[in-house]
């Protein structure tokens, strides 16, 4: 077994001791910003751990109301340009914590008046030390190459963040989705069946909207550092410009669908690529009465995460979690079949560092 597969079987586990361990720094995160909200947030990482400020952009823009920015570090590694960030809050994240071109971000934000959290697995990073406040994923070490319980603990860390920045959200929610964690991983038989059916594929498109949006990112990132695939990834909305010209008969295409407010313009795009006769793969939940046959559903009804919030939050608001899961299942065993070892990916490295 690779280790990236067990590490992938260790999520529930390591999202639960995130939650615990983040929930006291969290409470007086939002203690300090009731009194003093910022402005703006600026997100800034690389690679997995940029996907997930993906998703914290939507999360905390949709639960908070206070605008969000992903930072581009060039900015201040390449062009050393300051930018004026006064009453920002500026959150870097990184696995390891050594993300040079982050920690820099981080460094020049603080001299320019931001405030500064560091989101990161290790506590003696240089992100840890340069941050004004920490949120750690609690994962443990993670060797393989291909991040993915720390990319689940950095989308638990903005669950908490949101809170801590006033979102509506419960902490009882909070505490189910290492059971939908767990509920996901069921799926692993299923997910080993169905790479067998694509063991030749080379290409693929993959698709989400708005809080799964991040994890079209992190799948097509999955595919390819594992398994060497080009894999493309746009919003349902964005793919309609212009890139579905490409998808033809038989042409792979993954899709996050779930239940709520992108069902709609999801399901469209379904109907669509079923009249090109694409090779379609939809992950949703069973919360989805709607969803297409043969759809991966997550064995849990995640609507009922939002029992005590009500109408105030949408319905696909703890969707991402669960739902990369079988996507990362499908990247490893993927990888298995094709004769690759997804530990150990050509030319990567587990520290990337980049200015």
């Amino acid at each position: 077994m690779s280790k990236m597969l067990a590490e992938i079987r260790q999520q529930p586990a390591a999202l639960e001791k995130t939650l615990k361990s983040g929930l006291r720094q969290a409470e007086a995160l939002r203690r300090k910003f009731s009194a003093n909200p910022p402005r703006l947030v600026v997100l800034a990482a690389r690679g997995t751990s940029d996907n997930a400020a993906q998703f914290g952009r939507y999360l905390i823009e949709i639960t908070t109301g206070i605008p969000v920015s992903l930072a581009a570090p060039s900015v201040s590694t390449l062009y050393h340009a300051p930018l004026r960030l006064d009453g920002a809050l500026l959150v870097g994240i990184s696995q390891s914590g050594e993300s040079t071109d982050t920690n820099i971000v981080l460094e020049e934000g603080r001299r320019n008046g931001a405030l500064t959290l560091g989101i990161t697995n290790e506590a003696s990073s240089t992100l840890a030390r340069l941050a004004d406040f920490t949120l750690l994923v609690r994962a443990g070490k993670e060797q393989s190459v291909a991040a993915t319980k720390t990319y689940t603990g950095q989308l638990m860390s903005f669950y908490l963040l949101a809170r801590a920045l006033g979102a509506p959200i419960d902490t009882a929610d909070l505490e189910r989705l290492p059971e939908a964690a767990a509920a996901a991983l069921k799926l692993e038989p299923e997910m080993a069946r169905r790479a067998e059916r694509y063991r030749f594929m080379d290409h693929a498109v993959i698709i989400g909207r708005g809080l799964n949006y991040a994890n079209a990112f992190e799948w097509a990132l999955k595919l390819m550092e594992t398994c060497y695939i080009v894999a493309e990834r746009f919003s349902q909305a964005d793919i309609l410009h212009g890139p579905i010209a490409m998808v033809e008969q038989s042409f792979p295409a993954f899709v996050f669908a779930p239940p709520g407010v992108t069902w709609p313009v999801m399901q469209q795009l379904l109907e669509r690529l079923a009249k090109i006769q694409a090779e379609t793969m939809v992950v949703t939940d069973r919360s989805n009465r709607e969803a297409p046959a043969g759809a991966v559903a997550v064995p849990m009804a995640l609507a009922a995460l939002r029992r005590k919030s009500g109408g105030s939050l949408p319905e696909d608001l703890f969707t991402p979690i669960p739902y990369i899961i079988p996507a990362q299942i499908f990247a490893a065993s993927l990888a298995a079949v094709k004769g690759l070892d997804p530990d150990r990916p050509r030319g990567l490295s587990k520290i990337t560092q980049t200015v």
